[in-house]
């Protein structure tokens, strides 16, 4: 810097301006005030001046040249959106798994030790509402948890009440204890998202919190499938995300939470996906409200596509479901669906089985439009698209069909189900009036509730187990469909 200054001196200074006998005698003073040599011009001061001026505007620019190359988007959206980023831990209590029979008559008077052990879940989430202090994330990591501990970037704790859950979808609700004025993040629109944008994701992976990383948006309407069921309309990025991302946001230069974080392709690779926030929201608002999600039907019947049919139908693949019958008054009925249809696609997610097709199902939002993707069995080429409106599969209808189509009927007693009607020649024929039903594939049935659930998952299965007692008796029957 002297030397730049000396070599500045010597161009703006007139002849007979020494830059160095200005320095030194600029450099003296008498009391307070500077003492200018007395050969020194008028012309030398004001050289001087225009220099200073010139050096003073000169640092500052290049310190902001700087900053602005340093400070990108993406560096502002993080210094904006991590205090609403939270880490979350989960701690559930665990004993040993019961067998269907020891859960339903307990265990025959032998004293079993429960050897109980705690699980701990480390997640993400993000605060949506900071005057409630409401937290949005994952289902799978607050599964089953007694104690939801929840921090803040700025290291405060607070202790966690679930609002509610939503497995099929992935998302829960949570609102902290005694917090009040939180910094939160806004949601914005996932209608508009844009392949090859760049997004930013803030989380807790392996406990390391805050972690950031960066992407863009890889694809949209994705779908994934898990032991647990099918998760649809995902957003699929390259950022890279770790175990304990989960339920962190997906944030877009705007500063806008268009995603929650549920899951990354363990088989590859920068292949991350996240629940869109217009889905996410819906489903917040009604587990706020207390509502459970609103089980759908299109109102047909159906079976899966095998070996023998394919080949007796000229199929090219065996893929897709073959609509066997269509109820009265249906949604499939209305959208001109008939038996021998083969469905091979919802919104682009292909069908792989009944089980799928279920699935499927089970991840949209009520009163959303699909788009099936139908062949026939006779012309498999020919591929149309239809649009139906799912209908919400109520109780009463669920066992109005569970009547026609498995042929019996029940009442609930202080005991629990009691089978009250048989078809004679039905598929239960086997089972007797006052027969107590337990179990529908595995799961406990004690009321009409809990039965129309389990017929709702097996309506399109051809075979189904069912846990009966008898005169104080327990024995497992299959019911065969046909």
């Amino acid at each position: 810097m002297g030397r730049l200054l000396h070599h500045y001196l010597h161009k703006a200074l007139p002849l007979g301006c020494h830059p160095g006998s200005l320095l030194r005698h600029a450099g003296r003073s008498s009391g307070s005030h500077a003492v200018l040599p007395a050969f020194f011009p008028a012309r030398c001061l004001a050289g001087i001046l225009v220099l200073c001026c010139c050096l003073t505007l000169l640092v500052p620019e290049a310190s902001l040249a700087i900053s602005e190359v340093r400070n990108t988007p993406v560096v502002r959206v993080v210094n904006q959106a991590s205090a609403a980023v939270v880490n979350i831990t989960s701690t559930s209590v665990q004993g040993r798994s019961l067998s269907p029979l020891e859960q339903f008559f307990g265990d025959f008077g032998m004293r079993i030790p429960q050897r109980q052990r705690k699980r701990v879940s480390l997640g993400s989430g993000v605060i949506v509402d900071g005057r409630k202090g409401l937290v949005l994330t994952n289902s799978h990591v607050v599964q089953s948890g007694t104690d939801i501990q929840v921090r803040l970037k700025d290291g405060r704790e607070f202790k966690a009440r679930l609002r509610g859950a939503d497995p099929d979808f992935d998302l829960a609700v949570l609102e902290l204890e005694g917090a009040k004025t939180l910094p939160s993040l806004s949601m914005g629109d996932s209608s508009d998202v844009l392949p090859g944008e760049t997004v930013i994701a803030i989380g807790n992976p392996y406990g390391f919190s805050h972690t950031v990383t960066t992407g863009v948006v890889s694809a949209l309407g994705r779908t994934i499938r898990s032991e647990s069921g099918v998760f649809t309309d995902l957003i699929q990025t390259d950022a890279a995300i770790n175990p304990g991302n989960s339920g962190g946001p997906l944030i877009n230069l705007d500063c806008s939470l268009f995603g929650i974080y549920t899951a990354i392709y363990g088989k590859g690779w920068g292949l991350g996906f996240a629940i869109p926030i217009n889905k996410a929201r819906q489903v917040m608002q009604r587990l706020l409200e207390g509502r459970a999600a609103s089980p759908l039907w299109l109102g047909l019947q159906a079976e899966d596509m095998d070996q023998r049919l394919a080949m007796e139908f000229g199929l090219p693949a065996m893929h897709g479901i073959v609509v066997s019958g269509i109820y009265k008054n249906s949604p499939a009925a209305r959208a001109g669906l008939e038996p021998g249809d083969i469905l091979l696609a919802i919104n682009g997610s292909e069908i792989k089985s009944r089980r799928d097709y279920l699935y499927l199902l089970r991840n949209q939002l009520e009163g959303t439009k699909l788009t099936l993707e139908v062949a026939g069995l006779h012309a498999p080429d020919k591929v149309r698209r239809i649009t139906i409106t799912p209908q919400v599969f109520t109780d009463k209808m669920a066992l109005d069909v569970l009547e026609k189509r498995w042929g019996f009927t029940v009442k609930e007693s202080r005991r629990g189900l009691v089978v009250d009607t048989v078809e004679t020649r039905g598929p239960a024929s086997f089972l007797r009036r006052g027969d107590m039903l337990r179990g529908v594939s595995g799961v406990e049935v004690s009321d009409v509730q809990s039965l129309a659930a389990a017929f709702r998952e097996e309506r399109l299965s051809g075979s189904v187990l069912l846990l009966i007692e008898r005169q104080g008796r327990g024995y497992y029957a299959r019911l065969q469909v046909f």
